[in-house]
């Protein structure tokens, strides 16, 4: 008797385990859902290329210090010459909390574009990705000398990094990611639709394809 009491309760307590552990996959199956709340492209969002009336719109969610954003870097620069009036190319802004310099770098992005001088700072950052990223704590100084190599007004920029408006912008962006089912980066949208992309080429296959439609 004891030995079947022992066993009824292991069951009980596996089955109760297992529900548990069924609950928890359900839950995080749908935090990773899109929410249907997201826009791809709002009216304040940063668009580095204005195709014509026809043009397939091409949307970016970056991490500045991701090394696979640096790498599509250069495709996607290819990418906007090739198709030049083509394409609306729209920069969105996504910091992992995995690199440490994200967020600082999307707010010099961003304290940039206040003066119009966003695909400036958008293009060193790809530029001089590997000299300032890695770091084990955040170095806004770094930043700072590089608007100042751009010529930025510097009291400027160091208001614009100073107000938290900066940063709620910048986190605006990643809310819209979220609730569009954003997970890493980059991730592109064409005309609304989420890419999957496994391969350095389709990127470019989906952009000629959706200029085919």
């Amino acid at each position: 008797m004891k030995t079947s009491f022992k066993a009824v309760i292991i069951t009980i307590a596996v089955i109760v385990l297992l529900a548990f552990a069924a609950i928890v996959y359900a839950m995080n199956q749908q935090a990773q859902k899109p929410t249907g709340d997201g826009e791809t492209v709002r009216p304040d969002s940063h668009v580095l290329d204005e195709g014509g009336a026809d043009a397939v719109t091409l949307v970016e969610f970056l991490d500045f210090e991701c090394p696979s954003c640096g790498q599509f870097f250069p495709i996607v620069e290819d990418l906007r010459e090739k198709h030049d009036g083509d394409i609306t190319y729209v920069v969105r802004y996504f910091p992992l909390p995995g690199h440490i310099n994200s967020t600082q770098a999307a707010l010099a992005a961003e304290a940039a574009a206040q003066q119009d001088r966003f695909e400036d700072m958008y293009r060193t950052l790809f530029e001089t990705q590997q000299q300032w990223s890695g770091q084990p704590t955040e170095t806004p100084e770094v930043f700072r000398t590089l608007a100042e190599d751009l010529g930025l007004d510097m009291p400027a920029y160091d208001a614009a990094i100073a107000d938290p408006a900066t940063l709620e912008r910048v986190l605006s962006d990643k809310s819209d990611g979220e609730a569009l089912g954003v997970q890493s980066t980059p991730s592109f949208f064409i005309d609304g639709e989420l890419l999957e992309l496994t391969a350095w080429g389709d990127l470019e296959t989906a952009i000629e394809k959706a200029l085919q439609d």
